[in-house]
């Protein structure tokens, strides 16, 4: 699971967004970025959380804070879910799970007696020198916002 720890580099990535375009950690080289790991594009739970970041997406734009999701959806789907819920922040699409398993939070989950891979819902906030601020392991999902300009002491 996740092996990496507040202060350590954070992975370089690379992946295609919603619309198709490359994406990389290096876009957001001298920026603070909020990486968020979620499960499924429109899921209860995720898309809680991706509303709570649309609905203070000004405020962290405001406080200099970049935005990306990623999830083992396509980028179809994720062009779905930013259309129907107005999201204005990137969503990478990582269907062979190489950023996911490069940040760590790819791995077995348990349902109901029922084990399973996938997504640890997750969130790093990376500062202007490419290094872990903080993880967020259990982010609140209809809070994370303030949780993310807190961490950030903003």
């Amino acid at each position: 699971m996740i092996t990496l720890n507040e202060g350590d580099k954070a992975p370089a990535f690379k992946g295609t967004d919603q619309n198709g375009n490359k994406v990389s950690l290096a876009d957001f080289k001298g920026k603070k970025l909020a990486l968020y790991f979620y499960s499924e594009d429109d899921s209860p739970t995720c898309t809680i959380e991706a509303c709570n970041l649309r609905d203070n997406f000004a405020l962290l734009k405001q406080k200099g804070i970049g935005v990306v999701g990623v999830s083992p959806d396509d980028e179809k789907s994720h062009k779905k879910f930013e259309t129907k819920y107005q999201l204005p922040f990137t969503l990478i699409a990582d269907t062979n799970h190489k950023v996911l398993e490069q940040y760590g939070v790819w791995g077995e989950k348990q349902m109901f007696g029922n084990h399973y891979m996938g997504v640890h819902r997750t969130t790093f906030l990376i500062d202007e020198k490419g290094k872990i601020k903080k993880i967020f392991k259990k982010p609140k999902n209809k809070d994370h916002a303030a949780e993310i300009v807190k961490a950030f002491g903003l």
